[in-house]
């Protein structure tokens, strides 16, 4: 296993990754942040944490998504002919008045040429690979218990031919459905059939509400449907990644769990769910947002919580599992949630701001959570000009930076927006008089007239890449010469090949090695609002010529070998991806 060539299947309940193989190798179990059940992504020699069919000789023909859904079609053969499909998906479809969407995956292996000779391997892991679940068989149905909920799986394979591992010849299909311990209501074909109609119907039918652009539909409906999977319907939150502890970079140690949601991608989340048309969603994940910011009237504002609002992610290590390509630690949980991180404060008010202003959402923000916002916009003000860990988290020190302070001055200048929405002249007044001192205390401290350009901390030499983002968050006009020579600098210091590293100085891990790939989009952005949009255009294609087979991508690239790296698939990533399909794709009027 070495490249990230795995697909996503997943009903934001749930979530699982498929490897070419057709090997179900990660499975975190029943919910997105639980003890994963299948681990061999990060336990690659283990026998066991793995849900695969033993198919001797065989190669991968061909892998890819059914059109328009999160349905997974892999087809496997041998040189005598013999071919095999396997289908999987998690349900996900509107029942008796709501969204049916159980922790459960649902997986139908189909002989589709010649005699395949099959095996069935089932070896579910409980406590981070630690051990095999224990296995409990019935008439036609195996329960594998020892985690937090029990996991069935109800099939019409011989129960023996799974607990034995024994090969037998395929004749038509067989079904296995993977889940929560209970009775399965009718016959596992059946079911497995009408659970992929239904789920395949209800992804049609969501992907026809997008709002697209002409250009890159393919690309943007991928990315939008992995942003819908990585959404945890029971809160609204949105995880950075389904993974934890794939290395940002070959034996880095920069290996992090990412199961988690973090408040600074907020803004572009909401903001390319608001592209999209997908209102739910976006009113579901701003809801999130609200109610962490009521639930911290008298705590700080974290930069990460749990799908659930957690507010403490403890991190340990996960002694049983070696790593990704053997590339440990695997860590659990991320201690990022206790960093002074003075971003957050403006992250949570620029998301939050589109509940003001949106008339298609159920529930319109109004001065209530204005008050509460105010909240976040008085720390904004008190710590501006405070050292923080900063965008990129650093553990081991403590700056100004600039782009914490950006974020402080958005929140105000977005309150005095909201203020005025809300009729509250008084209000705006007065953020709109803080956002004005705090920018320019920026302008002064953060600008190196040497180096014509913005620089990443007060009073400091060296860039990053969040600088780009200063023209996206209204900071600077995108013609200002300051912008220009900042986005200039930036290429000069930060461009490896076509990508963008985040920052070229040491940090805990020593040098970065890995481009960001949505920095990389960000500079794509940047030079689209510069004008060059030709340039972004040719930039853009080659970011997409990275994606996996299946349209995915993680959140680092080795700029020189082109393979992925770091947690997968990225939130971010895919997030980049739909806003620069919007910016620089063509109109519909001009389509044709």
């Amino acid at each position: 296993m070495s490249t990230l060539n795995l697909g996503l299947i997943g009903n934001s309940r749930t979530s699982a990754l498929v490897d070419q193989n057709g090997a179900i190798v990660w499975w975190c179990y029943p919910d997105f942040d639980s003890d994963p059940i299948c681990c061999k992504l990060l336990n690659p020699d283990g026998e066991h944490g793995v849900i695969n069919v033993g198919f001797e000789g065989a190669t991968t023909k061909l892998q890819e998504y059914e059109r328009n859904s999160a349905i997974l079609s892999t087809r496997l053969a041998d040189a005598a002919g013999n071919e095999i499909e396997i289908i999987d998906f998690a349900p996900r479809f509107h029942l008796h008045g709501r969204t049916f969407s159980p922790a459960m995956l649902v997986r139908i292996i189909r002989r589709t040429a010649g005699r395949p000779r099959v095996s069935l391997r089932v070896r579910p892991t409980i406590n981070y690979g630690g051990s095999p679940a224990e296995r409990r068989s019935g008439a036609h149905h195996i329960s594998y218990v020892g985690s937090s909920q029990a996991m069935r799986v109800t099939t019409d394979a011989s129960i023996s031919a799974i607990t034995e591992e024994r090969p037998f010849f395929l004749e038509n299909s067989i079904t296995l459905i993977m889940g929560p311990d209970e009775t399965v209501n009718g016959s596992p074909p059946e079911v497995g059939r009408s659970f992929h109609e239904q789920t395949l119907a209800y992804w049609h039918r969501w992907v026809r509400n997008l709002a697209i652009p002409f250009e890159w539909q393919d690309v943007v409906i991928r990315s939008a449907i992995t942003l819908k999977l990585n959404a945890f319907d029971d809160t609204g939150a949105i995880i950075a990644a389904v993974t934890t502890s794939i290395p940002e970079a070959p034996n880095s140690s920069r290996n992090w769990d990412y199961r988690y949601c973090w408040l600074r991608d907020a803004y572009f989340v909401v903001n390319a769910l608001n592209r999209l048309g997908v209102t739910a969603t976006m009113e579901h994940y701003l809801d999130y947002i609200l109610n962490i910011i009521a639930d911290t009237r008298d705590t700080p504002l974290q930069p990460v919580y749990g799908i659930r609002r957690e507010a403490v992610l403890d991190e340990w290590v996960a002694p049983a599992l070696p790593g990704y390509r053997n590339m440990g630690p695997v860590r659990v949980g991320n201690l990022a949630y206790y960093q002074i991180q003075n971003d957050v404060f403006g992250a949570a008010v620029m998301a939050s701001t589109h509940a003001f202003f949106d008339s298609r959402l159920e529930r319109p923000a109004g001065k209530h959570m204005f008050n509460d916002l105010e909240r976040l916009g008085e720390e904004a003000v008190r710590n501006y000009n405070v050292p923080d860990a900063g965008i990129w988290e650093l553990r081991g020190s403590k700056r100004v930076h600039t782009f914490s302070s950006i974020m402080c001055w958005a929140a105000c200048d977005r309150l005095a927006t909201i203020a005025t929405q809300l009729s509250l002249p008084e209000r705006a007044a007065y953020w709109g008089g803080h956002a004005e001192r705090i920018h320019a205390e920026i302008c002064e401290q953060a600008w190196n007239a040497e180096m014509n350009s913005f620089v990443s901390v007060f009073g400091g030499d060296r860039l990053d890449a969040s600088l780009l983002l200063m023209n996206e968050f209204q900071f600077v006009a995108a013609d200002d010469p300051r912008f220009i020579g900042t986005v200039r600098a930036i290429e000069k210091h930060l461009q490896r090949g076509d990508f963008l590293l985040r920052y070229d100085e040491e940090d805990d891990f020593g040098l970065p090695e890995t481009a960001f790939l949505v920095c990389t989009l960000w500079w794509i952005m940047a030079l689209a609002q510069i004008g060059e949009k030709e340039r972004a255009r040719d930039l853009f294609e080659k970011v997409l010529a990275k994606r996996n087979h299946l349209g995915l991508l993680s959140e680092d690239l080795m700029h020189d070998t082109g393979e992925l790296w770091g947690n997968f698939p990225q939130t971010y990533s895919m997030v980049g991806l739909i806003q620069c399909a919007a910016r620089l794709s063509i109109s519909w009027d001009n389509a044709y």
